[in-house]
């Protein structure tokens, strides 16, 4: 089996910071492409916006990666499993984790998605794009309140919560579900992105100095917030 990546992303990327390229270049890095790596962005949590596939092809010009994108809403590619295998990167944009898991499973992009990661192309995304990997996470998917997700693609054990410190919800929503038997959840502040190689946590690294990780769990009937080193991608502590 291909060494397998993923790569969740708290909050960053080129929709967020696009001045600010670190952490997408560092998801290029894992591509097994090294020159040109073949990155497929696939925005159906935001319902394939034209604007937010305008913005990935600028941000992944010719010079940096060889760019496509597969939209569902408005399917062109007949043969998903060919087309994705072929990628080095999917990257998964952000919006709503609920419909877009969904529209993955009628497609039947689901389990391409786990035949090709199994394969060595790396998984990563933003969001929606990074709570998709995990058994469960915490999403505005329902509207308000924030809440679980309960349906998520399970390649990785254990819930996801992005936004942690960009949105004053996150947290404590995800405070109360722990208390209520909600999985050991990583929680990531905007910039914070955690690496998995294979099912196992290797590091998370940041865009931002003060990003932070959290393995939030509950002990002996307390939450308990645990920090995570976090590696800082740019110069400098």
């Amino acid at each position: 089996m291909a060494e397998r990546h993923i790569v969740a992303m708290g909050g960053g990327g080129f929709s967020m910071e696009p001045r600010n390229p670190r952490l997408d270049d560092f998801v290029l890095s894992l591509a097994r492409r090294g020159r040109r790596p073949r990155v497929c962005f696939v925005g159906t949590a935001s319902g394939d916006s034209d604007y937010y596939i305008r913005r990935f092809h600028e941000a992944f010009p010719p010079s940096r990666a060889a760019a496509t994108h597969l939209t569902l809403f408005d399917r062109k590619v007949s043969d998903l499993k060919k087309f994705v295998i072929e990628q080095d990167v999917i990257y998964v944009g952000g919006g709503n984790t609920l419909n877009m898991l969904a529209v993955w499973r009628l497609h039947g992009l689901d389990k391409v998605l786990r035949a090709a990661w199994n394969a060595g192309v790396v998984m990563a995304g933003i969001s929606a794009g990074a709570i998709c990997w995990f058994e469960d996470g915490v999403t505005d998917s329902f509207g308000t309140p924030t809440r679980a997700l309960n349906d998520g693609l399970g390649f990785v054990r254990g819930a996801c919560c992005p936004h942690y410190d960009g949105e004053k919800e996150r947290r404590p929503v995800l405070m109360r579900l722990i208390k209520r038997g909600f999985p050991s959840t990583l929680a990531l502040d905007d910039g914070a992105a955690a690496h998995f190689v294979g099912t196992r946590l290797a590091e998370v690294v940041s865009s931002r100095r003060k990003a932070r990780a959290m393995r939030v769990e509950i002990k002996r009937g307390i939450v308990v917030e645990t920090a995570i080193p976090v590696r800082y991608l740019g110069a400098g502590k």
